[in-house]
């Protein structure tokens, strides 16, 4: 559910959600995935590969989830580009560099569990359920994205990830503790629910900052009960919403 677009080395941003048509769009009825083998080539190239991304799984794994069955209809053209994109209720689909970058930090290995706080449109999902033997667990606070990502996850074989509806500032305690915790939305302070719920030797990526202004991007890492914090760099993510934050 995170709109950001890398504008330097050192500063990424996020513009102003583009509007969507009408009401939300339903999963569209996309192009066979082969048809845009080479456009996933391309883009792992140009705009992962060649910013630094070197973890082999995740330029592998960006290059074989068709994210053009996880954009509305009336973007799958623009699926590959280089920028983010509306998936409806004021939500976007992050820039592919985003979501390539924030799966590396999490470095994930195989068997471990990991929690995505903002499903969105599913793909971020679908791309941590690509990585070798990796449980993933998703909560959306928006039903009907919630729904829809369950029903494209579902239409593409990601039968494994778990999709919840509820408010991701409390995580999701029944299958907790996590090797690893993703946001995707900018809270303006770290949820201590999700701490609670990180493993030892945990990791924690999370932007974090003012709503409507520039945040910063966190690695957290739990060592011995306590949280070992990382800055990242300069992001804009949308706003973290729900009752857990407003209070």
């Amino acid at each position: 559910m995170a709109l950001c677009l890398l504008l330097s080395c050192n500063l990424i941003a996020c513009g102003t959600p583009l509007p969507v048509p009408g009401a939300s769009p339903d999963p569209p009825v996309a192009a066979p995935a082969d048809a845009y083998a080479a456009r996933r080539q391309e883009m792992v190239a140009t705009q992962i590969a060649a910013r630094g991304i070197e973890s082999q799984q995740v330029l592998e794994v960006m290059q074989r989830v068709p994210r053009h069955h996880f954009v509305p209809e009336t973007y799958i053209d623009q699926a590959y580009g280089d920028h983010p994109l509306p998936i409806g209720h004021g939500q976007t689909i992050s820039q592919p560099y985003i979501v390539a970058w924030m799966t590396e930090l999490l470095a994930l290995e195989p068997g471990e569990r990991v929690l995505e706080i903002g499903t969105g449109s599913g793909y971020q999902a679908a791309v941590l359920a690509e990585l070798d033997g990796v449980e993933v667990y998703t909560i959306e606070i928006i039903p009907e994205l919630a729904e829809q990502a369950t029903v494209q996850l579902r239409a593409l074989g990601y039968d494994t990830v778990q999709v919840r509806t509820g408010d991701g500032y409390y995580g999701w305690s029944e299958h907790a503790p996590y090797d690893a915790i993703i946001v995707t939305a900018a809270p303006d302070h770290l949820p201590q629910p999700l701490v609670a719920q990180l493993s030892e030797g945990g990791r924690l990526v999370i932007p974090m900052g003012p709503p409507g202004g520039y945040q910063d991007l966190w690695r957290f890492t739990k060592e011995n009960g306590e949280l070992h914090a990382q800055s990242l760099g300069t992001v804009m993510f949308v706003p973290f919403i729900g009752e857990g934050i407003e209070r």
